[in-house]
């Protein structure tokens, strides 16, 4: 098994707090009203969102995926972190024994926040992930974030 690990580092004028409880906390209300082009539906199938619930995301058909489970690993409120492990995907995990991905809010400047992400991929037997795979699933976390983003600069008292 490889283990291959990324980070990255985004900045946002939305306060960490904010963005915490809209992209992490409150995920599965607001990304299938932000992003119904994208996504069906979003349900846990055990827990509520606390360390070891099980969350389903379902995304619209043309899509290339069906869905995806992930398993909470630790919600941390008091510092603005999150972890969470795919554990179930189409076509994702025919070369992935998991991918796990921590993210953090931190205070950026001007009131906004930096955002730290770092993703952990544990790829089966010799499989080496090419940059184009690591980019695709960047591209469409990043689509959320800045669906999520928009949204708030638009709407200053959500999540407030």
């Amino acid at each position: 098994m490889g283990v291959f690990a990324f980070s990255d580092e985004f900045t946002s004028p939305v306060p960490p707090a904010r963005l915490f409880k809209a992209l992490i906390l409150d995920f599965g209300n607001l990304l299938p009203k932000l992003l119904p082009q994208l996504i069906k539906s979003v349900d846990f199938t055990q827990g509520n969102g606390e360390a070891g619930s099980i969350r389903q995301i379902s995304f619209q058909d043309g899509i290339g995926l069906k869905s995806v489970t992930n398993r909470v690993e630790a919600v941390d409120p008091e510092n603005l972190s999150y972890s969470y492990s795919l554990i179930e995907g189409e076509g994702l995990l025919d070369k992935m024994e998991t991918i796990v991905y921590e993210v953090q809010f931190v205070p950026g400047p001007d009131g906004g926040s930096i955002n730290k992400m770092k993703s952990t991929y544990h790829t089966k037997g010799d499989i080496v992930l090419t940059e184009e795979e690591v980019k695709e699933g960047k591209e469409k976390a990043l689509e959320m974030y800045k669906a999520v983003e928009a949204y708030l600069l638009q709407n200053p008292e959500a999540y407030a």
